[in-house]
């Protein structure tokens, strides 16, 4: 389904949806604000809310450097968000696990940001959210091809 976009079309695009992203940032730091945590130790907490990560993946999904992502674990570890436990099928394997104080920090922050955005689209009708959510679902599916091509 290649039909021909303008550039114009495709550069307006571009620029909302950076300033939505900036915007949905912004409102998340200042959520933030409220909790003792960085912007990077959220953003390590919500990849490690999925499953236990060792240090280099954990770097590779959050795009620090090891050592940036270790001090960062040291600092959640000091503040009992984390903790590091050894696998058990291979000892030499240390996996950081999130604790339920981390755990109650994401899912708070995420439904402080679920509230904003709720009342971001109280002027919506239910159609409007139902196509919005339909749209940027396939945007989203279409960026995982292109980024996997």
């Amino acid at each position: 389904m290649n039909h021909e976009i303008s550039t114009e079309t495709i550069a307006i695009l571009e620029k909302r949806l950076r300033y939505i992203s900036g915007m949905i940032k912004q409102n998340g730091r200042k959520i933030l604000n409220h909790y003792p945590i960085t912007s990077p130790q959220f953003i390590a907490l919500q990849f490690l809310i999925e499953g236990d990560l060792t240090i280099g993946e954990l770097s590779n999904k959050n795009g620090l450097a090891f050592s940036t992502t270790t001090d960062l674990v040291d600092r959640l570890e000091k503040n009992k968000l984390v903790e590091r436990v050894r696998d058990t099928n291979d000892r030499r394997v240390v996996r950081i696990h999130i604790l339920s104080k981390g755990r109650t920090i994401i899912e708070e922050v995420i439904e402080k940001r679920q509230k904003y955005l709720g009342h971001v689209l109280d002027n919506f009708s239910g159609d409007q959210t139902e196509l919005l959510n339909e749209m940027l679902t396939f945007l989203y599916e279409e960026m995982q091809h292109v980024d996997h091509k």
